[in-house]
């Protein structure tokens, strides 16, 4: 029985969600909110602790990596990211998220060939191409200081 062009297509129409570009566009921008609000929160904890503006900013960092990852691990992150999208998945919030997920996902596969292997199937590229990139333009600036393009601090 063949399906008729026009029933195929309510069909698909029927199915297919309906996604709301404003709507998607507030629950990013409340979501990152959030998150940025919380790294000021921290920042101003470890700033009253005493700490300097850089120190306070790495401690920041970090704690937010951590909340990602326990949030992640707990299966709270990933329907932060469901209702707040791009609002959950661009601050480095998002990329701690990516490291650990896969890792979480194929944990029945064992220590080395579940975590060990699938924990760098996102971030893995992004190291990789971090270091080759920053190895490249370390040369080019050390050629550059050779020919007296650059001046040595």
């Amino acid at each position: 029985m063949e399906i008729d062009k026009k029933e195929y297509g309510k069909y698909v129409k029927k199915v297919t969600p309906v996604h709301g570009l404003a709507k998607n566009m507030m629950r990013a921008f409340v979501t990152g909110g959030i998150i940025c609000t919380v790294g000021q929160v921290f920042m101003g904890v470890y700033g009253g602790m005493g700490l300097e503006k850089e120190s306070a900013a790495a401690w920041t960092t970090l704690s937010l990596i951590a909340a990602s990852v326990i949030l992640t691990g707990l299966n709270v992150y990933p329907k932060i990211v469901k209702w707040g999208g791009a609002g959950a998945l661009v601050p480095i919030t998002g990329f701690a998220n990516s490291v650990v997920a896969p890792a979480i996902e194929y944990k029945a596969e064992g220590q080395i060939f579940g975590i060990g292997c699938k924990i760098f199937t996102i971030a893995g590229p992004v190291i990789l191409y971090g270091i080759l990139s920053s190895w490249v333009l370390g040369i080019i600036y050390w050629i550059g200081q050779m020919m007296g393009v650059f001046k040595v601090l």
